[in-house]
């Protein structure tokens, strides 16, 4: 059965994506700069997990970067505050050496009841990895990320080793507290190199939708190098989601959430984005330019407007619940087995998508698999 994932935005939330920011700070992750009309209190995003749980989602997702509260903060108040809502939380290998996230994931792992997994992000904006003094080339961090994986692969399988690496020196490293089960580890990218660790090491592959054929390219070619591997991986894939009564409605909504834009800040998300260099942000950038005279529409349901102001996850799936479960139904079909639906507001949107959109999507499922039987 697929699973439903979504994410809670810590660095906050708006009705509009894309306004005036004070400071002209654009790497939040929401688009919001600044001035988000909420900003990410313990209230709001409890509130956030809370309905995510109430809505039929496995897990929520808690982000890293930009504005973000600190994922691993969020994550240790949230799950007390429900009670099988599962988090992944994000973290970089730049941020926290692998032995002491081993360590601060067995704690919450035991607190929460194994309600917890790790999503290792190896990139961002340069600007801000530099800030936090990663100053490693794009191929050095996914080497790094590579032995990070691997190092807590080897921890949380129990095992005491020393290691000695380009990045990691360890001597005896062991967790004297293991998980409940062994976690899964969520990892993207779409560089070679990112597919490469991929296919590897990670457990959960996510990727962020697009074009049915581009994200049926994708997903295909990281499936061939985990098979040369011997390997089977789980698939996630993601989009942004606008939903109305009818179609008009739904591209009305779509519409007005970028209504007010600040042409300032939209062009300096498109030098940031023309000088990030990362595949995956590139390829959303150019299919968000190529479709602009088309109102950013790229196929039956799909809409790019919002990658003018986002980072990563960008493209929306607009429409009425039927036509969006139905998208949802076909990207499944690709071999995705996780579905991350996010949107603005965040909490209404959650919402909807617990009561409009999973149910249909779990019912297309459930009917064709009751005709294969």
């Amino acid at each position: 059965m697929v699973e439903f994932i979504t994410m809670a935005p810590t660095s906050g939330d708006s009705e509009y994506v894309g306004g005036p920011s004070k400071d002209k700070n654009i790497d939040g992750w929401t688009g919001t700069g600044t001035d988000a009309n909420r900003e990410p209190s313990v209230d709001y995003i409890t509130q956030v997990a809370q309905a995510a749980e109430r809505g039929g989602f496995s897990t929520l997702l808690l982000p890293i970067g930009g504005l973000c509260i600190d994922s691993l903060v969020a994550a240790s108040h949230l799950t007390a505050r429900t009670e099988t809502l599962k988090f992944l939380y994000a973290v970089r290998p730049s941020s926290t050496a692998p032995t002491i996230l081993a360590k601060q994931f067995a704690s919450i792992d035991e607190w929460s009841n194994g309600r917890i997994n790790v999503n290792i992000v190896t990139g961002g904006s340069p600007q801000e990895l530099a800030s936090d003094g990663d100053l490693l080339s794009h191929t050095e961090r996914y080497r790094r990320t590579r032995e990070y994986i691997y190092i807590l692969k080897r921890l949380f399988a129990g095992e005491k080793f020393d290691f000695n690496g380009e990045f990691y020196q360890l001597k005896g490293a062991y967790l004297p507290r293991l998980p409940k089960q062994t976690p899964p580890i969520f990892f993207g990218g779409s560089s070679d190199v990112a597919k490469a660790v991929a296919a590897d090491l990670a457990d959960v592959y996510m990727l962020w939708g697009e074009t049915i054929e581009n994200t049926k390219a994708e997903i295909d070619s990281v499936k061939a190098l985990a098979s040369q591997k011997g390997r089977e991986l789980s698939y996630s894939f993601s989009f942004q989601v606008v939903i109305g009564d009818t179609e008009e409605e739904a591209w009305a909504k779509a519409n007005k959430l970028i209504s007010q834009v600040d042409p300032e800040f939209l062009a300096l998300k498109h030098q940031q984005t023309l000088a990030n260099g990362a595949v995956g942000v590139n390829r959303l950038h150019t299919l968000m330019v190529a479709s602009k005279d088309n109102n950013f529409v790229i196929g039956p349901n799909l809409w790019a407007g919002l990658t003018q102001v986002l980072s990563g996850n960008s493209i929306a799936l607009v429409g009425t619940p039927d036509q969006v479960a139905a998208r949802i139904v076909e990207y499944v079909d690709l071999g995705f087995d996780k579905v991350l639906l996010r949107g603005f507001p965040h909490l209404e949107t959650i919402e909807e998508v617990g009561q409009k959109v999973i149910p249909r999507v779990r019912t297309l499922l459930a009917e064709r698999e009751a005709k294969v039987v």
